[in-house]
């Protein structure tokens, strides 16, 4: 009998792929969301009393299909377009599950919609939060610094348009990839991100969710070889990524980059990153943001320990992005790079200056950098009420433990 704590690991590694692939099938994104939830019903009742099966999401999927054949069946309004719809799903339900190989597909397309030219940038972003890492609307909503119920309607707004304009559910041809390139990189790496430090929870990482992102960056660098925004963010995050065995004790707790066991590292997949970063520095232009914060992450690979860490290069490089794709997180960066080079008093006035403008209001990470460099002064007092802010802002568990591990080693 498994336990519903690994029945609720399975629902959140399938989740994403298993929604993409109704969405398909269903051509609705509230139809195969509710289809996913009921499918997911019928599991925990199922795989409590017995065995998981052997292909989770294709199980998910056959179930969500089927169920959304008995919701369209029992809805009684647009009987015509919804007949049609009905038996193209019965058509499907009669044939043989659907290799793994075509489920993975689902996702870049699901993404592609989420990237349509049509959306503002926000709200591709507040689409793939939703859809693709699972987010509930209330965390999406954080991430916005708005309500939940102005989110909700954003997402609902969102999700008609796509059926009322009838945006097509499909990665787009060559000649159309374009215009949605960018927004589709920088989805991919918010699903990154969110893998690599959840949004909130007890979990620092959701690894399925990194694995995916590596997976759909690679899938986009065959889809269209030869580009330095894309090959840079594939080193970034399989440089990222490769440390992800160090970055954690067994009990779930953080361990900073400066405290990580480099023997943990996994070194063919840096030796794959760097080849990348090489690759992308190499591709004739202007210099890619990703390409640069790639550079940044092999410097951290290369370097044997990190008192060895060439940080007066990383500084040079998160200038470089200062001035290349210039935002407040990067200067954020920069000035955490500073105080390795130029000490935490320099760095405090960097970040007092970022605070200042207004910026980073509601970035979770401004008061933990900021109660760090404090720390690191030995202004105790400052640093303890910087670190309680930091732990207000985040709803992290493990961060939180860390803030907490902080103050009391300062005491």
């Amino acid at each position: 009998m498994i336990a519903p704590a690994d029945i609720d690991k399975i629902f959140r590694d399938e989740a994403g792929r298993a929604l993409a692939t109704l969405i398909r099938l269903v051509g609705d994104f509230d139809l195969a969301e509710d289809a996913l939830q009921d499918a997911f019903a019928v599991a925990l009742e199922c795989w409590s009393a017995g065995e998981v099966p052997d292909n989770a999401r294709a199980w998910l999927v056959n179930v969500g299909r089927n169920k959304a054949i008995d919701r369209i069946r029992r809805q009684a309004a647009f009987r015509g377009k919804q007949q049609a719809l009905l038996h193209e799903l019965e058509l499907n339900a009669n044939t043989p599950d659907e290799p793994p190989a075509m489920l993975d597909d689902d996702m870049l397309r699901l993404i592609f919609t989420c990237c349509h030219p049509a959306f503002a940038a926000e709200v591709q972003v507040a689409l793939t939060l939703r859809t693709v890492c699972g987010l509930s609307a209330a965390q999406v909503a954080r991430a916005f610094l708005v309500g939940e119920d102005a989110m909700a309607q954003r997402l609902v707004r969102a999700k008609q348009k796509i059926r009322l304009a009838g945006i097509p559910y499909e990665v787009p041809e060559r000649d159309a990839l374009a215009p949605r390139l960018d927004g589709v990189l920088a989805v991919i790496y918010l699903v990154y991100t969110e893998g690599y430090v959840a949004t909130s929870g007890a979990d620092l990482m959701r690894p399925d969710l990194a694995t995916e992102a590596i997976r759909l960056a690679r899938l986009l660098d065959r889809l269209v070889p030869d580009r330095a925004a894309i090959k840079g963010l594939l080193a970034l995050m399989l440089l990222h990524d490769a440390r992800r065995a160090g970055r954690e004790t067994a009990a779930g707790d953080i361990v900073l980059l400066e405290e990580q066991d480099r023997s943990l590292w996994d070194r063919a997949q840096i030796e794959e990153g760097l080849r990348l970063v090489d690759d992308a520095l190499r591709v004739p232009g202007r210099p890619q943001p990703y390409a640069v914060q790639a550079a940044v992450a092999a410097l951290h690979a290369r370097a044997p320990s990190f008192e060895e860490t060439d940080w007066p290069q990383i500084a040079g490089l998160y200038e470089v992005l200062m001035r290349i794709s210039p935002s407040p997180v990067i200067e954020l960066n920069h000035a955490a790079a500073v105080s390795m080079v130029d000490g935490p008093a320099r760095a405090l006035d960097l970040v007092d200056a970022i605070t200042a403008r207004g910026g980073l209001d509601g970035y979770e990470l401004l008061p933990a950098v900021r109660a760090d460099l404090l720390r690191r002064l030995k202004r105790k007092q400052e640093a303890r009420e910087a670190y309680a802010a930091a732990t207000a802002a985040t709803q992290l568990e493990p961060l939180r433990r860390l803030y907490a591990r902080r103050v009391r080693e300062m005491d």
